[in-house]
């Protein structure tokens, strides 16, 4: 969605799994709408507040989430700064470092090698 969905998309897609179900000559495309069917069902609250809101209450959403490093737990080891792909973070050597939101591009690399687990995720 990357924020650019509208409420009503959540309709059309209602719509298109509904039509697909019904019109599918074979019984696995008459079953492949399910998931979609059954998670809008079960979980429409949070279609609407990914759509509506640009909220992952899951954190799972790279577009509506942020890597941010916790100043307290930061060392500044350096070691998130040489694997980041991107060169989005900066920071001198035993000194909390920080990440440029408008760089990153989330992939977690940063997160992932972190000895200290310093970087977290944040929702926007």
């Amino acid at each position: 969605m990357n924020g650019k969905a509208e409420p009503d998309d959540l309709n059309k897609l209602e719509r298109l799994a509904n039509n697909i179900k019904k019109s599918a000559i074979c019984g696995l495309g008459q079953t492949a709408p399910n998931p979609v069917l059954s998670t809008l069902k079960y979980f429409r609250e949070e279609y609407v507040e990914h759509v509506s809101y640009n909220k992952c209450r899951a954190g799972y959403c790279r577009a509506l989430c942020n890597l941010v490093i916790n100043p307290e737990k930061c060392r500044g080891c350096g070691i998130c700064k040489r694997n980041c792909p991107v060169g989005a973070i900066s920071g001198e050597v035993k000194m909390p470092h920080e990440i440029n939101q408008k760089i990153c591009i989330k992939c977690g690399t940063c997160a992932d090698k972190c000895p200290f687990h310093a970087i977290e995720k944040q929702t926007i």
